[in-house]
């Protein structure tokens, strides 16, 4: 039996739905969430990105800024810039497209950046307020896993959990959301000695290690969830996760495909931040 396709695009559109009707709610009381984001130098890829947030933004009717810099760009006029932001009340989220020029230290940018305003989950505050279980603003990715996982296959709670990859975005704060969610975690990684027996086990299995199709059902277990972060170029242009999709559709219970999965959930997750943000800086709901 085939696995169930789990439709990022679909979960999506629901969850902005969601923020929509909140941020109709907010602008009744006067408050439009606000986001600033900030580009520095001509990244391709970078650039579509920020399009498409911009969009988000106008679409759901938050204030949006979108503040495009030189490559020059000195890391002090940065720093100044995201301090005038972190000052400006009309500015609930500031993210910071990365990744930057190589004059311009990232850990210094992330970290100057207020933590009541880290739409991105990267502040080492943020980070550990995640660890410990205190109220956050989440990393977008991971959180976009976790509403995919719980809108489609259901409950995590006691489930085991393997994520294959352990980078600082996606890897480690999604083992951490899947510990709040109280499934039982196992982190692989390219040093993991058995990790196609580990990933066997697996009710849930997330994978996010920036190689083309490297897991195949060999690593699933039958009707396990199935949740691709990652996306890659293949030589013939065509787009390609981490998981080799074909083969493991009749071995998943729940698959992510890419693109259409993971994807179209990061911006969206943003966007949720960004009015979590608000209704914090204005006081709502507590």
């Amino acid at each position: 039996m085939s696995a169930q396709i789990i439709a990022g695009k679909q979960i999506s559109d629901m969850i902005r739905e969601e923020i929509q009707k909140e941020a109709a709610d907010l602008r009744e009381k006067g408050i439009v969430p606000g986001l600033a984001v900030v580009l520095v130098g001509e990244d391709p890829a970078s650039k579509v990105y920020v399009g498409s947030k911009e969009k988000a933004c106008q679409q759901l009717g938050f204030h949006s800024e979108v503040h495009r810099l030189e490559e020059s760009t000195s890391e002090e006029q940065l720093l100044a810039l995201i301090d005038q932001l972190n000052n400006d009340d009309k500015i609930n989220g500031i993210l910071v497209q990365l990744p930057l020029p190589k004059h311009i230290n990232e850990k210094a940018v992330i970290d100057a950046i207020h933590v009541d305003k880290d739409v991105d989950g990267f502040h080492p505050e943020s980070v550990g307020n995640l660890v410990i279980g205190d109220d956050s603003l989440l990393p977008c990715t991971p959180a976009g896993v976790i509403e995919l996982i719980k809108r489609s296959s259901g409950d995590i709670a006691g489930k085991h959990a393997v994520v294959i990859g352990r980078s600082n975005i996606v890897g480690k704060p999604v083992a951490m959301l899947l510990l709040r969610e109280n499934a039982t975690v196992t982190i692989c990684h390219s040093r993991t000695a058995n990790m196609e027996e580990l990933a066997k086990q697996a009710d849930i299995l997330v994978v996010a290690i920036g190689k083309a199709k490297a897991i195949d059902s060999k690593y699933v277990k039958p009707g396990a969830v199935v949740i691709d972060v990652g996306i890659n170029r293949l030589p013939d242009g065509k787009l390609a996760g981490d998981v080799d999709y074909e083969d493991c559709l009749e071995t998943a219970g729940f698959i992510t495909p890419v693109p259409g999965g993971v994807g179209p959930m990061t911006i969206t997750m943003l966007m949720n931040n960004t009015i979590t943000a608000a209704k914090r800086a204005h006081k709502v709901g507590e």
